[in-house]
């Protein structure tokens, strides 16, 4: 059973930091690309981020990049979202997802979801 559990959210005041970690289980973690959503309250899902099966190609959505950085340890089966200079408007629940293909930034191009972590940035 494919599992991808999120952590590392929580409230953070504009300007701060957070580090938001997915660990996956009953998956073969060096076959699957990985990526990070977000959806804020009444707003549909939005790409934030992703990265290939050994790491070596990522990519943002533009309101994210050089802020935002994605990395995976692929010996702890982890993949992280490093969140930098924060703003109110990345306010949302954070989830983490999975697929063999790498460069989807629909939902519908992922195929394991973890259940989200919240992230509050208050101003």
């Amino acid at each position: 059973q494919v599992q991808l559990v999120e952590s590392g959210g929580g409230l953070v005041q504009a300007g701060g930091s957070l580090r938001l970690s997915c660990a996956a289980s009953g998956l073969t973690f060096t076959s699957y690309a990985m990526g990070w959503f977000r959806q804020a309250p009444g707003k549909e899902p939005e790409f934030v981020a992703a990265i290939s099966w050994g790491g070596g190609s990522t990519n943002y959505t533009d309101s994210v990049a050089g802020r935002f950085t994605i990395s995976r340890d692929n010996a702890k089966n982890t993949v992280y979202l490093q969140m930098n200079s924060l703003k109110p408007e990345d306010t949302a629940v954070y989830y983490c997802a999975a697929d063999r293909r790498y460069g989807g930034q629909r939902r519908v191009e992922y195929e394991y979801w973890g259940q989200g972590t919240q992230v509050t940035v208050s101003s």
